[in-house]
């Protein structure tokens, strides 16, 4: 066997182990999601005692979990193109003798930059429901409020912040031979900045949970599903406008409708 056939085959079989490990930890990440969502009379309650009182550490801090684990069962799947072609990169070039840093360590740059945006979501949904703008189910009770929401997410779908961001996320290949860095902080650091990109093409989407609640699953699964068809779908960039367009319509709607 020729030392190009041994290096496919060690390519192929990591990219099968990567791409296994990211399904198991995002499958455990919806369970814990549907299990929260399962006992929503416990998360009702919970949001009844904050809007009550003011968050207790502990609070935030279960606020935040469930933030930052949602955020991993979102973005997991659709930054596994990046992932994988990492791993690949990787492999291949530790197996011509090169010293190359972990996998891991790449995606738990990526995750950070997200756990920075889930500290970020706590914190709004904390001001939000300090102003009594949440209902126990953790979703916009002002009409106005999840109208401009939902106009801000519409309206950025066509903002050049969003194209460029989609940009490096819809070409994984382009990002990393334009930002590679060499060793384990290089690569803790290219995770980070891939995960700046996709919190700057994402963040708005994610905004829409608070219009019909932060709990919702199904509400969660479309967004994620909108994200993984603008990341990795032929056209997926055209997909995302034309959901803007339906997102700031029906924005204006709320915020116009006439009262009943």
């Amino acid at each position: 066997m020729s030392d190009t056939t041994v290096i496919e085959t060690l390519v192929k079989r990591d990219r099968l182990f990567t791409a296994v490990a990211l399904a198991i930890i995002a499958v455990l990440c919806w369970i814990y999601l549907a299990v929260l969502a399962a006992d929503m009379g416990g998360m009702s309650n919970m949001a009844e005692m904050s809007a009550a009182t003011a968050w207790t550490a502990a609070e935030f801090a279960l606020m935040f979990v469930m933030w930052a684990v949602m955020m991993v069962a979102m973005m997991l799947p659709s930054a596994a193109p990046m992932i994988l072609l990492f791993a690949a990169i990787t492999r291949r070039n530790r197996a011509k003798g090169h010293v190359m840093a972990p996998t891991g360590i790449f995606a738990a740059g990526y995750l950070l930059a997200w756990a920075g945006f889930s500290l970020a979501a706590t914190a709004l949904q904390w001001g939000f429901d300090s102003l009594a703008l949440l209902s126990p189910m953790m979703a916009s009770t002002s009409a106005v409020l999840s109208g401009a929401i939902l106009i801000a997410a519409g309206l950025y779908q066509w903002t050049p912040l969003k194209h460029a961001c989609l940009a490096h996320c819809r070409s994984p290949l382009y990002f990393l031979g334009h930002h590679w860095r060499k060793g384990t902080g290089g690569a803790f650091v290219m995770g980070i900045h891939h995960g700046f990109y996709c919190v700057g093409c994402c963040w708005v989407l994610m905004a829409l949970l608070f219009v019909g609640g932060v709990m919702n699953l199904l509400l969660i699964a479309a967004i994620a599903l909108v994200i993984l068809i603008e990341k990795v779908a032929p056209r997926g960039d055209v997909v995302g406008r034309v959901g803007g367009v339906v997102l700031t319509l029906l924005g204006l709607y709320l915020v116009f409708r006439p009262a009943v």
